[in-house]
């Protein structure tokens, strides 16, 4: 007989911001908690939780599990920020995507829980399964429990605007698409082969504090080929920083194995709005900067935009019906709105 679990509603995410400059970020805290040091019921302080890919989401969900009482360890790139990682009191390893080392398979195995957030190369693949018979010999001892795979949604290629679920035909446009989808497919079948929970997350664009187009229009950063790219998309998916926390804490105290989920805000509107939304709230907030603010490669690609394609529209209704998620941020322009609320900048000179 099939056993149907209700998933519990998650308490609201709390943002808090130690210090937060225009110029020059400050520490920003992502804390789930409904009050400091409370628990939330199922998850245990026992529990062991290994990121690898200790980059933005990985940083923000490690620093909200160490709230709770969670001992956190994951890897990065490079010695530099293994530094900052354990000035920050995680436990961190270098990890060489180029070069994995098999020792790495031997610190993953004593945590109970995993998150995957390191892209795969596009001629070789996910990193870990260069080495997959080890993988699978080496974890089927330890002590894994949970783990999730954070993928994209660009596996589902151009839709044509269509809505898309996830058991809608993937066909992924790219070699970095098409990676992604047999990372997916790898991490799936080594949690059934060791009775693991393995679930896949498929991100929508990641934005937050210190990385949003408020962020880009103020630090006038210029744009990279593939946001340019995104400007000229009818339909884009996104998603805060925080809606990703709260539905990987979901998929712990639910875990839903063999299952994925996309992750993604309620509104899949044009990336140029979006812009359009942040260089208003720069103006508003910033009256002498807002002007000068804005980027030149946009300007540029909106001229562009009529040969815009339909792309597609990622639907989020699993994650709120089965891992019972209420985002925090239904929309871009909580999300910016947010983040405006907490940005400040330096004084001139200083």
């Amino acid at each position: 007989m099939e056993v149907c679990r209700v998933p519990r509603q998650l308490p609201p995410t709390n943002l808090r911001f130690d210090r937060t400059s225009v110029f020059r970020p400050g520490t920003v805290r992502c804390n789930l908690l409904p009050e400091e040091g409370k628990e939330l019921p199922g998850l245990s302080i026992g529990d062991q939780m290994f990121v690898l890919g200790m980059g933005f989401v990985g940083q923000f969900f490690a620093a909200d599990l160490k709230t709770r009482g969670w001992m956190v360890s994951g890897s990065c790139r490079s010695a530099g920020k293994k530094e900052e990682l354990e000035e920050l009191g995680y436990q961190a390893y270098v990890f060489d995507a180029n070069d994995p080392l098999p020792e790495i398979l031997q610190v993953v195995k004593k945590h109970t829980h995993l998150v995957i957030s390191i892209p795969p190369l596009e001629d070789l693949g996910d990193p870990m399964f260069r080495h997959k018979g080890l993988v699978e010999s080496v974890l089927k001892d330890g002590r894994l429990q949970w783990l999730a795979y954070l993928s994209s949604t660009s596996v589902y290629g151009d839709c044509g605007g269509e809505w898309v679920d996830e058991d809608y035909p993937v066909k992924p446009s790219n070699k970095r698409a098409t990676s992604r989808l047999a990372a997916e497919e790898e991490w799936l079948r080594l949690g059934d082969n060791l009775g693991i929970a393995a679930q896949v997350f498929r991100l929508g664009g990641i934005y937050g504090p210190g990385r949003s187009a408020v962020d880009t229009i103020l630090k006038q950063k210029r744009l990279s080929k593939g946001q340019r790219t995104r400007l000229l998309k009818k339909y884009t998916a996104r998603v805060h920083v925080a809606d990703i926390c709260q539905s990987l804490h979901a998929s712990i105290l639910n875990p839903s194995p063999g299952k994925i989920f996309n992750i993604v805000d309620d509104d899949p509107v044009p990336r140029e709005e979006v812009f359009e939304f942040a260089e208003k709230l720069v103006e508003d907030k910033f009256p002498d900067l807002g002007k000068q603010h804005t980027s030149p490669e946009r300007a540029e690609s909106v001229v562009i935009k009529k040969s815009s394609r339909g792309e597609k529209r990622v639907s989020n209704s699993r994650m709120k019906k089965e891992l019972g998620v209420k985002l925090l941020h239904p929309t871009y322009r909580s999300g910016l709105q947010s983040i405006i609320e907490r940005t400040d900048r330096s004084s001139p000179g200083s």
